[in-house]
Formats: C-alpha cells, sequence, structure tokens
C-alpha cells in the first residue's frame, strides 16, 4: 500500500516519502541512518552514492526541503532522545553513538534542538 501510495505521489512531492522513492537519496539516508556515528561529508557520501558534491547536495534539498547536514543533524537529535530514553548510557555513549566527539558538543547541540540539556530531557521523560 505504501509502494503504491509513493508511486503515485506528483513529481514535485518534497519531503521524506519523495526522498524514500528516489533511489539515490534513498541509498544516502540508509547510509545515514545506518551509521549516524560516523563523521559523513557531502564528499563522502556523493562518492559512495556515484555523484558529484554540488549534484548530490543539490538533489538532497530539492528532494528533501533541506540541506544534507542539517538533516543528518537532525536524524542525530532523534537516535540522541530515544537512546536517552531507551537505554542507560551514559551523556557521553549517547554523544559517541549520534557522532559527537564530545560530551560538551553533543550537550550543546541537544539543548539547541530540544531546548534543554540532554539530562534534564532523559529526567523529565521518566
Amino acid at each position: 500500500m505504501m509502494r503504491r501510495y509513493m508511486q503515485q505521489l506528483p513529481s514535485a512531492q518534497r519531503g521524506w516519502l519523495a526522498g524514500v522513492r528516489d533511489p539515490i537519496i534513498g541509498h544516502t539516508r540508509r547510509l545515514l541512518h545506518t551509521h549516524p556515528e560516523h563523521e559523513w561529508t557531502v564528499d563522502e557520501l556523493a562518492q559512495a552514492v556515484g555523484l558529484a558534491r554540488s549534484t548530490l547536495a543539490q538533489r538532497f534539498r530539492e528532494i528533501m526541503g533541506e540541506s544534507l547536514m542539517r538533516y543528518l543533524a537532525g536524524w542525530r537529535m532523534q537516535v540522541a532522545q530515544y537512546l536517552l530514553r531507551q537505554t542507560s548510557l551514559s551523556i557521553r555513549e549517547v554523544a559517541e553513538q549520534t557522532g559527537y566527539e564530545s560530551e560538551a558538543a553533543f550537550s550543546r547541540a541537544f539543548k539547541r534542538y530540544c531546548g534543554q540539556p540532554p539530562a534534564l530531557w532523559r529526567m523529565e521523560g521518566r
């Protein structure tokens, strides 16, 4: 049913369903989702999917409605939210599993994204 729905989307459709439908963007998203901890660059992703850096960046923005790196940052924060609520990993471990080199950098990014530090966000969810 979902596949049929995606096939019927207008070609101008944007967002994650359009990204799933597009083979290049779908492959790119799978790489990001499978390895959020990896220090991805647009160059590395473009090489992995067989496109020029500028072509991938433009195509991703057109189809997904945001830049590749902004999408990756959002995905990492979603993974972090899950890990904070569903596991007993330390903040440092969550930071490492979501691609941050330091707990401080992770905490700043998390606070920007969620409006509060990760430890407080975790406590309020329990």
